[in-house]
């Protein structure tokens, strides 16, 4: 009998590590379903960006007082997660608090006071983070496009730190009183400068009721990261796991700098090419499509684009500093990401019902983003450079806008007289090349 919490704490631990791998083989299976591209250059630099932008934070202190508040979060929710290490060996093997008798008696103390600072300082920026979303209403929380399910989802994971937070410190409290008692398999362990002020709340509890809270506590606190774990992956806090690779993957060219359609390139090098015949039938028994030009579809995209759509934290500093959205177009670089998203996982559950990818009659362009949307971005890369995490909703708008003008010959009007200018005279202007100097007689 006495083994039976430990047997029940393996099956639920091996449950959810195993349903989260699952989940997480879907999410590589989908971002497979890009175009490979080689992100095997700048290798020193894209190291650099991972330690700065990732580890460091650098573009979330750009606005001080969220950066703040986030730092403490995410250094803490990291840090005290050291701790969980602790609690599976305990569950495992039926110990308490068994890295204590590792550890120096000072290293363990001073390590459980650092968990129990942290896990007040993200108490702290928990609350404050879901006053700035509920009460004070952040506009950028509150566009259309954070309706329904992502507004709920920002503040279930709110919900989610905050208890899990208040479970530790519980935890703790109950442990230190049972430890001032004397119960037996509660060693004096650990310096707990947070939950001392809480542990006064049990006095005059029997040991076998502070034992309940101290058990009840621990294995809440357990279950609720290992739910947490899994709620990741239906969840915008994927970037947890997602932004270190998203950075090292991140733009290492200046932003300003368009890539080349490798389709063109080659269509370019073929008929520049005078042993090319362009005229000349493809090999026997070989059916060679047409070169797709730009993206109509998520499958059109690269294998980084769909990460970035994975990666997406839905902050909303990409559409609060987009101007196109500031002057009241309707494009959002946030929802940009969030479609592609929501078209990927759409095409993933397809696979997951078929086996393979059914045709459904559906695709990224028109039926998740709008073509005034795309033609409405001024190309400023404002929000490449405000995402945290290196996203880029940019190269995923050129794309599109790519297929509109050369697969389906679908530009503005606008655009459509200026290229023809540019084709007839040299220049997006209409006037003859003879008549360009004529400015200077006039005076």
């Amino acid at each position: 009998m006495q083994y039976i919490p430990n047997i029940l704490f393996s099956i639920a631990l091996a449950v959810g590590i195993g349903y989260f791998t699952i989940n997480i083989r879907k999410i590589i299976r989908n971002i497979k379903l890009g175009h490979e591209i080689d992100a095997s250059d700048n290798t020193a630099q894209r190291w650099s960006n991972v330690f700065r932008i990732a580890l460091g934070q650098s573009k979330m202190v750009v606005r001080p007082i969220p950066g703040l508040l986030h730092i403490f979060v995410y250094v803490g929710f990291v840090i005290i997660n050291i701790e969980v290490l602790e609690i599976i060996i305990d569950g495992i093997f039926g110990t308490h608090r068994v890295l204590f008798s590792i550890l120096p008696t000072g290293l363990y103390n001073f390590l459980i006071a650092s968990f129990e600072i942290l896990a007040f300082l993200v108490l702290i920026g928990v609350i404050l983070f879901w006053t700035r979303r509920n009460i004070q209403k952040l506009k950028r929380f509150w566009a259309n496009e954070m309706k329904g399910w992502p507004k709920n989802d920002g503040n279930i994971i709110l919900y989610f730190e905050m208890v899990l937070m208040v479970l530790f410190l519980t935890m703790n409290a109950a442990d230190q009183s049972l430890q001032s008692l004397g119960a037996s398999h509660y060693v004096e362990a650990g310096s707990f400068p947070i939950s001392q002020f809480i542990a006064p709340l049990f006095n005059g509890l029997s040991e076998g009721t502070l034992i309940a809270i101290e058990r009840g506590a621990w294995w809440l606190h357990i279950l609720g990261i290992l739910v947490f774990l899994n709620y990741l992956y239906f969840s915008k806090h994927l970037h947890i796991i997602l932004a270190f690779p998203n950075v090292y993957f991140g733009k290492v060219v200046p932003k300003g700098k368009f890539k080349n359609l490798d389709s063109v390139t080659n269509e370019v090098k073929m008929m520049m090419d005078p042993n090319v015949d362009p005229f000349a039938a493809p090999a026997e028994g070989v059916a060679e499509a047409p070169a797709k030009f730009g993206a109509s579809d998520v499958m059109d995209l690269n294998r980084i684009q769909l990460l970035n759509a994975y990666t997406c934290t839905e902050c909303g500093r990409c559409t609060s500093e987009c101007p196109a959205n500031i002057t009241g177009k309707k494009l959002s670089p946030r929802k940009i990401m969030m479609d592609t998203r929501d078209r990927l996982e759409e095409i993933g559950e397809n696979i997951n019902k078929n086996g393979e990818f059914k045709p459904d009659g559906k695709q990224l362009l028109d039926d998740y983003i709008s073509r005034e949307e795309l033609w409405a971005c001024t190309t400023c890369n404002a929000c490449v450079e405000a995402c945290p995490v290196s996203i880029d909703p940019l190269s995923i708008i050129m794309d599109m806008r790519q297929y509109l003008v050369m697969e389906q010959s679908a530009a503005p009007t606008e655009l459509n007289v200026s290229m023809t200018n540019i084709e007839n005279n040299g220049a997006p202007w209409p006037y003859n090349q003879m008549d360009r100097l004529n400015w200077k007689d006039e005076n």
